[in-house]
């Protein structure tokens, strides 16, 4: 007797933000989630949601209440008018379901609560987060961090992760003098001003940098880091050349020997394996999910001592809070520690060799996004999609 096939594979539909305009990681993640999922023979509708998210009006959120009750697509709509039970998931981006958990709950109620994509945990309103995702269907977080985070934070059993892919990049072929990279929009979370610190310790050495990224996302902070450029007198040396994408962007990374994310807080870092695709070592954060982004990278333990651990394509620094300054900057971050670790891989010859070599190890261990598309696939449809992943893996991202 064969086995049963499989069910058809749900319509999925993604309901994503509109606010978040520039090149976030969680738009990137939606983007290429969909275009896997469609290559796996899903019909995918993104459908962006408008509001002041996660903070919305009550009009806003009583729309997504009606979307969440409503399908979309033509898929769905055909099967309404034959007659046919819809076959369809529903995926709320966690910035919406977080900013309107009543509308989630609503859903719930009548029998068609939506799955959570949680990006980031949203640290201004536990209490809204907690309920949006107990009253959804399941949650998916893009980081084993996160979702680590979010099962102690609400006391959820069973919630997912399906980490980012990464796309297949032409390696760098790196300056002269070495060229430094930090690819984010200029945002306070994402501390430009820290690396700024640390590169005025550096001018006496030979190096340029380009600090790549939206400078519209909070233009106040985005005046800061320009104005800071100029204050430390790095204005020969370090670029902002904005947002860049396609063609531009690659040049930058070609141009790249070293990559950086210093973000304060990160679930993942889509930026760190982007690197590494390319063959270029990153620094990280220390207590950041940007770790887990610079382990996909690591090389195995196979050929060192046993419990050595995993040789990473770059490094993760501990930044502490400086203290009081005088200057009226208590409580920010030391640059200090930053740039004595720049300062010796821009001295050590042989400290960046080694560093390329695990960059160029660890771009062949990157997963694809068509891995994250069948694991999340196998999450909110197991019986259409056998090969996926239906079972909890470790909130601890192991």
């Amino acid at each position: 007797m064969l086995p049963p096939s499989p069910a058809p594979p749900p319509a999925i539909r993604l309901l994503v933000p509109a606010n978040i305009r520039h090149n976030s990681g969680g738009n990137v993640y939606n983007a290429a989630l969909a275009q896997g999922l469609e290559q796996l023979g899903t019909e995918v509708t993104i459908q962006p949601v408008g509001g002041d998210w996660p903070v919305a009006s009550k009009e806003e959120r009583r729309r997504l209440a009606g979307l969440l009750m409503a399908g979309t697509s033509a898929r769905i709509q055909a099967a309404a008018l034959a007659g046919v039970p819809a076959n369809t998931v529903t995926i709320v981006d966690g910035l919406v379901a977080s900013g309107a958990p009543g509308a989630i709950e609503a859903a719930a109620a009548g029998g068609q609560a939506p799955w959570v994509l949680l990006h980031m945990p949203l640290d201004e309103h536990p209490d809204l987060e907690s309920r949006a995702l107990r009253a959804a269907a399941g949650v998916i977080c893009t980081s084993g961090s996160a979702a680590a985070e979010i099962s102690r934070r609400h006391g959820l059993a069973g919630v997912r992760a399906a980490l980012p892919g990464t796309e297949r990049a032409r390696v760098a072929g790196g300056s002269e003098p070495p060229r430094l990279l930090a690819v984010a929009a200029l945002l306070p979370n994402k501390d430009q001003l820290v690396l700024l610190g640390a590169l005025a310790r550096l001018r006496d050495l030979e190096w340029t940098a380009a600090l790549v990224g939206s400078a519209t996302a909070d233009p106040d902070y985005a005046r800061q880091v320009a104005a800071a450029v100029d204050r430390y007198g790095l204005g020969s040396r370090v670029q902002l050349p904005g947002e860049l994408t396609g063609e531009a962007l690659e040049q930058q990374w070609d141009a790249a020997d070293l990559s950086l994310l210093v973000s304060k807080v990160e679930a993942f870092g889509m930026a760190v394996t982007e690197s590494v695709a390319r063959g270029v070592p990153v620094i990280v954060r220390a207590g950041t999910g940007a770790v887990e982004a610079l382990g996909l990278g690591a090389e195995t333990a196979q050929g060192r001592p046993e419990g050595a651990a995993p040789a990473l394509p770059g490094a993760v620094v501990e930044l502490g809070d400086r203290g009081d300054t005088g200057d009226g900057q208590s409580g920010e971050a030391d640059p200090e520690p930053l740039a004595a670790l720049l300062r010796s891989w821009l001295t050590d010859p042989g400290l960046r060799a080694e560093w390329r070599r695990r960059a160029l190890a660890g771009r062949e261990l990157l997963p694809g996004w068509d891995a994250t598309a069948r694991q999340v696939l196998g999450y909110v449809a197991p019986k259409a999609w056998p090969g996926g992943h239906s079972s909890q893996p470790p909130a601890d991202g192991e």
